[in-house]
């Protein structure tokens, strides 16, 4: 009897997600479709259906697409999915159009203020994603995603990598421990993912691995992009390395705190006063400061509580950290409220850039704000500020003339 494999999310009330149903067969391809909008759209789904099938070089079996609302790029992800756990062998890929809105670049100093966390396998949570404006957009294709939907999740995050548009956002992917993220890597590279995140990273080995993986993606596919890391520390082992860690590749931008797995690893439990992680924040911050590469928070897991997620930001940035995780839209406009410079900050940061810029223009070696020596990693940080400011409508482009 021949085995009908299944890929989608089960259950009835599905949105933006199909169902697929692939039984082999030696007769040429049969399509079934159930959807809401079939009177609508029904040759085009049947067109989609049969594209994929015929990108994956397979013509024959049966297949039933029960369709509730999915996007192309998804609903290519879910037939592919459901077409190599019936032909494991198969190696070639269904890939959408890639979008020109989906080509933009990143660089390593940009804001990192809040990057939103995305289930891999719930594409619905995609679709808008960009709108609420977080500086990074993290695809995950780790905790988040159960074992059995891994694969279907990582076809799901690739074709949205080249098909929507997240509005300016940072394109970011987490992907799995060992041999099923050297697998990750190969499926989203090509792709232009910004920042890769490796999850509970605890030796400098660990990122070389990762980016001898990707340089040699990169290589083979003729390439000429950057890709950035993001290493998590989530562990006591970590926390200890964290210095190694940060400096194991000239690809690091960033070095990210994860609480939840931390504070399991040395037998106590997260807590909002945070006591039990402060000398692991703290070392974060300055393993990731001496590496030159920011650092940044845990997310705040408590989505109803604005005012303690408020505090939360502010102890944050008072250890030093540039940004934090969200895992809820809502949060993001209150991390960056609280993350934007205060008057004072910015009244600082004017007189250090302006005082540097008379020195400069007068041919001076020395830069000073009254009788106070400034070093450059001091203006460099006063320019963040300045920045930051203007980004977030507290300063005008023209402040200096102002």
């Amino acid at each position: 009897m021949t085995k009908t494999f299944q890929a989608g999310p089960p259950g009835e009330t599905i949105k933006s997600d199909c169902q697929v149903y692939y039984t082999p067969g030696s007769e040429s391809l049969k399509i079934d479709i159930e959807s809401k909008v079939l009177v609508l759209f029904s040759d085009a789904i049947h067109d989609l259906v049969q594209k994929t099938f015929s990108l994956l070089g397979v013509t024959t079996g049966t297949v039933l697409i029960k369709d509730f609302g999915a996007l192309p790029f998804v609903m290519m992800a879910q037939i592919e999915t459901v077409v190599k756990r019936a032909h494991p062998e198969l190696s070639t890929e269904a890939l959408p159009e890639f979008k020109e809105h989906a080509r933009y670049g990143s660089s390593p100093g940009r804001f990192r203020r809040s990057r939103l966390y995305l289930p891999g396998n719930q594409p619905k949570l995609f679709l808008n994603a960009g709108i609420h404006k977080p500086d990074g957009v993290i695809l995950d294709l780790e905790d988040s995603v159960p074992p059995a939907q891994k694969d279907a999740a990582r076809y799901i995050v690739r074709n949205a990598l080249r098909s929507l548009d997240f509005f300016g956002s940072e394109r970011l992917v987490r992907i799995n421990q060992g041999e099923l993220g050297m697998e990750d890597l190969e499926a989203i590279i090509p792709h232009n993912v910004h920042v890769v995140l490796l999850p509970k990273a605890e030796t400098a080995d660990q990122v070389a691995a990762m980016d001898n993986k990707v340089q040699e993606i990169l290589k083979r596919e003729g390439l000429d992009q950057q890709v950035y890391f993001m290493p998590i520390i989530e562990s006591a082992l970590g926390v200890l390395n964290a210095r190694e860690i940060a400096t194991a590749s000239k690809n690091n931008v960033a070095l990210a705190m994860g609480l939840e797995d931390y504070t399991a690893d040395i037998g106590t439990q997260r807590t909002l006063e945070g006591k039990e992680s402060f000398f692991a924040r703290s070392m974060l911050v300055n393993a990731a400061r001496a590496a030159g590469i920011q650092p940044i928070d845990t997310v705040f897991s408590d989505v109803s509580n604005e005012e303690a997620l408020r505090i939360s930001v502010r102890e944050t940035k008072a250890l030093g950290f540039d940004g934090m995780g969200c895992i809820h839209p809502r949060q993001i406009k209150p991390i960056h409220e609280e993350f934007a410079p205060t008057e004072t900050e910015i009244a600082r940061a004017r007189n250090i850039i302006l005082a540097a810029d008379e020195a400069e223009t007068r041919g001076l070696g020395v830069v000073a704000v009254g009788s106070k020596m400034i070093d450059p990693p001091v203006v460099k940080r006063a320019e963040r500020t300045i920045r930051m400011a203007i980004d977030t409508g507290m300063l005008a482009e023209t402040w200096k003339s102002g």
